[in-house]
């Protein structure tokens, strides 16, 4: 009988879907949509190690939560079951519009 040892490890597909879930947890507090359907998060990079870099932006560079959004996404982020560590990556290129949003946010925006 061949038996496979048991593995806590998480698949780079099921971590990512388990990370997107925490993003979906944290808004912008002037638009009432999350950060991922406004299309605030430009990349997130998986190591093999499970340490995350999540490259993501503001609506604009003077966002009036330019201090806290970016914590945010980190403690959320970095509570992910499976993540070793996050580093969060803030740009401004390319510059954020409404056309980044999801279909589902420009909806409920009325855009």
């Amino acid at each position: 009988m061949n038996v496979q040892p048991e593995s806590n490890a998480v698949s780079p597909q099921t971590l990512r879907e388990k990370i997107i879930e925490a993003l979906k947890t944290c808004y912008d507090p002037e638009i009432p949509i999350d950060i991922w359907e406004l299309g605030l998060i430009y990349d997130i990079d998986i190591a093999s190690t499970n340490d995350v870099i999540v490259t993501m932006t503001l609506t604009t560079p003077h966002c009036p939560a330019a201090e806290t959004l970016p914590v945010d996404v980190e403690n959320k982020v970095s509570a992910v079951e499976g993540v070793a560590s996050v580093k969060i990556d803030l740009t401004w290129e390319p510059a954020w519009s409404p056309q980044m949003m999801s279909e589902a946010a420009r909806l409920e925006l009325n855009l």
